[in-house]
């Protein structure tokens, strides 16, 4: 099997990792974790309509690149590595995966602002009690003439404080937990009834409560596939944040071999010591797993549903133990300084840990996993 990569594809990854190296180093990164904002909104729009990057994983009838998971894997792996805080993830894997999978009017309107960097997509499923299962939804959408009003709470959600357009899922019919029912709609971030509570996370990112009162949304914000297509967008989701666990390992792996190098003991550098060599040599072992995990689920994007879920649940239960392992090697080497909010490599390791359990922990899908293959 040929896993090289094509010359776009090579192409867009140096392009990104030349921008990335210029504009987003560490020091600049705390700077915009600390502005009001908690980002520069400036960057967004060079990787969009200055580099045309946002362009890459979509279809050429919406303006893009003809593109696709493997284009949004490479995106997400170079964006990792500088723990950058751009709302790629929550916007073009998830928000513009949605609706290209769509289709229809929606996606002719809204990807090529997406494409433009004029629109910035959060998505609002997870609630106070839901946690990983999609179908556990309590907010509702009733039918209302012809539309729909929606009430009630979705919890942490990533990107919120800048969205112009929340995606959000909502249950039309059926009880808790019900499959039949969940539907996913489009919603103005400004429409009247929204109220947001804004927090930063601990990773850098900025997050939001986000309430809904009598929200009315016309009917053709509802994008068609129900819970087929919300496991879907999670599945790609969760591959992403694979492909940026991948790059955040590289640089984690990366960071611990620099510190031994310069950090002495005993008149000699820690890097010589046998102990630290074999640990060394595990985190990458466990790096290069997680890439090579990480491609595979990437790949298996496009099949049949049960055989692309058991892939990524695959993909990310490896992901989640191996990242956990080469953050907390890279901190043991280190040790208190590596915690610290002066070293870059604390604040890898706090993404880090965030990826191990956002869009569910390894026991969770492992869990998937065994269901999956079980029941096959």
């Amino acid at each position: 099997m040929d896993l090289s990569y094509t010359e776009t594809q090579d192409m867009l990854r140096d392009t990104l990792a030349r921008f990335l190296t210029d504009t987003y180093d560490f020091e600049t990164r705390n700077k915009m974790i600390a502005s009001p904002e908690g980002r520069d909104p400036g960057v967004w729009k060079a990787l969009s309509s200055e580099l045309g990057l946002t362009s890459a994983p979509f279809a050429e009838e919406y303006g893009g690149m003809g593109g696709g998971a493997l284009e949004n894997m490479i995106m997400m792996e170079e964006l990792g590595k500088v723990i950058a805080i751009e709302p790629w993830l929550q916007t073009v894997v998830i928000g513009g995966g949605a609706l290209q999978a769509a289709g229809g009017a929606l996606a002719a309107e809204m990807i090529p602002q997406i494409i433009a960097g004029d629109c910035v997509i959060a998505w609002a499923y997870a609630e106070p009690t839901g946690r990983y299962d999609l179908a556990n939804v309590s907010t509702t959408a009733k039918k209302d003439g012809a539309g729909y009003v929606l009430n009630g709470h979705k919890a942490v959600v990533y990107a919120a404080p800048w969205a112009t357009h929340l995606l959000v899922t909502a249950r039309t019919g059926g009880s808790q937990r019900e499959r039949t029912g969940v539907e996913l709609f489009l919603v103005p971030a400004n429409a009247p009834g929204i109220t947001r509570r804004d927090y930063p996370t601990v990773d850098g990112f900025r997050a939001s409560e986000v309430y809904f009162e009598n929200v009315a949304i016309p009917a053709d914000a509802l994008l068609p596939g129900g819970i087929d297509l919300i496991e879907r967008i999670a599945d790609e989701a969760t591959i992403g944040i694979c492909a940026e666990g991948t790059g955040i390992a590289r640089k984690l792996l990366e960071g611990t071999v620099e510190y031994t190098r310069q950090r002495k003991q005993f008149g000699q550098p820690i890097s010589k010591f046998q102990a630290l060599q074999h640990r060394m040599a595990d985190m990458l072992v466990e790096a290069e797993q997680i890439a090579s995990m990480t491609l595979m689920g990437t790949l298996k994007l496009d099949l049949p549903a049960a055989e692309r879920k058991a892939a990524v649940s695959l993909a990310k239960a490896k992901v989640a133990r191996s990242i956990k392992f080469v953050g907390q090697g890279a901190i043991q080497t280190h040790g208190g300084i590596g915690i610290t909010m002066e070293l870059a490599i604390g604040h890898y390791f706090k993404r880090s840990t965030m990826i191990e359990n956002q869009f569910g922990s390894a026991d969770a899908h492992l869990e998937r996993y065994e269901a999956l293959t079980l029941a096959a």
